[in-house]
């Protein structure tokens, strides 16, 4: 029951890493980047010119996002089966 409850967290706070957004307000370029720690994907709202709306994305800096949120789910989810399994033998033996 635990383990499935940190998957969910984990998996609710990948989701919200990769869909982070930060916004920059610049006088002559307004854009918002978005994903943490590595910014995949950026939306261009204004330039120097006037309005736009342009959208630059980035497929390898959203590959690894996934590759380091789920990695280190994945590692620690096994850590944690490593020490439930071997909590739950020692019960057993006894």
């Amino acid at each position: 029951m635990i383990l499935l409850s940190y998957l969910f967290l984990w998996t609710t706070l990948t989701i919200l890493a990769v869909t982070w957004e930060t916004r920059f307000d610049w006088p002559d370029n307004v854009h918002i980047d978005y994903g943490f720690p590595l910014v995949w994907s950026t939306q261009t709202l204004s330039t120097i010119i006037g309005p736009v709306n342009l959208w630059t994305v980035d497929v390898t800096a959203l590959m690894m996002n996934l590759i380091l949120w789920l990695g280190i789910m994945l590692i620690t989810a096994s850590i944690m089966l490593y020490f439930f399994n071997k909590k739950s033998s020692n019960e057993e033996k006894r």
